[in-house]
């Protein structure tokens, strides 16, 4: 049977405290066991004291001095004496002995004790963290969420590893939706482009039919050609941002001045019935990168805030330096972006507009994403929507 890692640990750390702990217990009680001399010298006192009596015996029969008697009386006592403190000496030292094992012993019982239940808490310390990671990385294995975070207790390192941890899942997280997301888009640019193929092979005999027709019609047929015109015209438009979705930026990138750029779109695109407050810091970096590509991304978003103003009231132009790159605020003053669309406003084929094809804002957001950028939309202070353009500098 398998022992479980906290266990383990346990077992490891009661060997490390504990085993030395009893092991020195031991060595010392036989070390005073064999080194006391008491039980030698009370034999050999003992001993002392029986020749020493049978001595007196001796000599207490033949004749001696008085002087003599005294003395032999005298060594007599003191001998007794001796003997008799030695023999509390003795008595002492074994209840003392005995006492100070059962001290020893007491002190190294509550070693060990202690030894187990600080092994047991940093088992605890060490194995739930370890094992709550583990957890932690099946999660990731399953792309499930990580649980939430909660306080805990223990060492500061753990905690940075359950931060480093949870930062990589959410980049592994952030990952996988941007790999989604650009298979998602590949899937868009080939159905987009072979539509635009598909719609563009029809339209030019179409488009010329109505042209030969317009020249030889009577009167009651020009309201009926003015509609097949119209459509035909849209159907071409339709072709047309189709094919730019569904086409890549072609060739080496280049230097591109944002600046002039935008002012060029703030004159051509913007109607004159509408005011445009341009607010261009000259100190914003340049671009590398396609000229073509961003002029249609930029003139979407333009178009896209005339749109939504029913082409009047003001439009705010602005561009400033943003660390290395530049940010681009495009502010309109029209009725926002409504609540059901705001996760979904940069996908393909989603409108609010009738007769909107919904890929002007796809196709900026594929051409911002492609030159390394960022774009969102906000709320306009008073209402109205702003869009938010991060570029990256040359």
């Amino acid at each position: 049977m398998r022992v479980a890692f906290r266990q383990r640990i346990l077992l490891i750390l009661i060997c490390l405290g504990a085993v030395p702990t009893a092991v020195a217990i031991l060595g010392w009680a036989l070390t005073v066991r064999s080194t006391t001399p008491a039980a030698a010298a009370l034999r050999g006192i003992e001993g002392v004291g029986a020749s020493g009596r049978a001595l007196l015996q001796t000599l207490d029969s033949t004749r001696l001095t008085a002087p003599e008697r005294a003395a032999l009386a005298d060594h007599a006592t003191r001998l007794n004496d001796a003997l008799a403190r030695f023999q509390r000496v003795d008595t002492f030292g074994r209840y003392y002995y005995a006492g100070l094992g059962l001290v020893v012993l007491l002190a190294g019982a509550a070693f060990v004790y202690a030894s187990v239940r600080v092994g047991g808490h940093l088992s605890r310390q060490l194995s739930r963290p370890i094992e709550e990671l583990i957890g932690w990385t099946g999660h990731i294995r399953r792309m499930e969420p990580l649980p939430a975070d909660r306080p805990r207790r223990g060492a500061p390192e753990f905690e940075a590893l359950r931060f480093a941890l949870r930062e990589m899942a959410d980049a592994l997280e952030q990952g996988r939706a941007r790999e989604i997301e650009a298979e998602r888009l590949r899937a868009f640019r080939e159905t987009a482009r072979r539509v635009a193929h598909e719609m563009r092979n029809p339209l030019t005999p179409i488009r010329l039919a109505v042209a030969q027709l317009s020249r030889s019609a009577a009167a009651p047929q020009r309201e009926a050609i003015e509609v097949l015109e119209a459509e035909s015209d849209r159907l071409e438009q339709l072709a047309r941002e189709f094919t730019e979705f569904g086409r890549l930026p072609e060739g080496p990138a280049a230097p591109v001045d944002l600046l002039e750029l935008l002012a060029d779109l703030a004159r051509s695109s913007v109607p004159p019935t509408m005011r445009v407050h341009l607010g261009l810091d000259p100190s914003s970096p340049p671009l590398l990168g396609h000229y073509d590509p961003l002029r249609r991304a930029f003139g979407n978003i333009l178009r896209n805030a005339v749109e939504a103003c029913g082409g009047e009231g003001e439009i705010e132009l602005g561009a400033r330096p943003d660390g290395d790159g530049v940010r681009v605020e495009i502010r309109d003053h029209g009725p926002g972006v409504p609540p059901e669309l705001a996760g979904r406003l940069f996908d393909p084929y989603v409108t609010a507009k009738s007769g909107g094809t919904g890929l002007g804002l796809a196709l900026a957001r594929q051409t911002v994403e492609l030159h390394q950028g960022t774009i969102a939309v906000e709320d306009t202070p008073g209402g109205g929507a702003t869009f938010v353009v991060r570029m990256r500098g040359r």
